[in-house]
């Protein structure tokens, strides 16, 4: 045993025993962990429903473009955190996949715009909802006002990450 008693060989003034705050930081990096690992995974899966040959990373694109409608590529590149080259790549192969297409922007000649098709929409669209129900179903037993400050709190955690 060791001086605090409960033969974890952490002691109460070790290094290796963290503080309260600590404790909850490392709670939260854990269950973070575990939630993108998951999403991580889900987002592989959502990526094959939509098209067998998609890539996991180019579904956030498909999911940007659903959300915001067209935009440049190199909005997109800075929201996803990628280069031009990986970004140009990647719209290459949406495009390949008929999910996207670009155009040239009529406010700038040099840059391009990039939306999605309407299969791409539909696509993503039936994706996506397939997603809700499954939380819808998987949170059933929750309050919407849980629910709702989760979805408030991730949002602020993003916010703050984004910074």
């Amino acid at each position: 045993m060791h001086e605090d008693g409960n033969g974890d060989g952490r002691g109460s003034g070790s290094p290796a025993s963290p503080s309260g705050a600590d404790q909850e930081f490392l709670s939260l990096e854990r269950e973070l962990t575990v939630l993108l690992r998951r999403a991580r995974a889900n987002q592989g899966e959502m990526a094959r429903e939509v098209h067998p040959d998609l890539e996991s990373a180019a579904y956030g694109l498909l999911v940007r473009l659903e959300e915001l409608g067209r935009q440049r590529a190199t909005e997109l590149a800075a929201y996803i955190g990628v280069g031009k080259a990986t970004m140009s790549r990647q719209l290459r192969a949406l495009e390949q996949l008929g999910l996207i297409a670009r155009e040239p922007d009529p406010a700038d000649g040099r840059a391009w715009l990039v939306d999605l098709t309407e299969e791409g929409r539909t696509r993503v669209g039936r994706v996506r909802e397939a997603r809700r129900a499954r939380y819808v179903s998987q949170l059933a037993h929750w309050d919407r006002r849980e629910v709702s400050e989760l979805a408030r709190l991730l949002h602020e955690l993003n916010q703050g990450m984004a910074k």
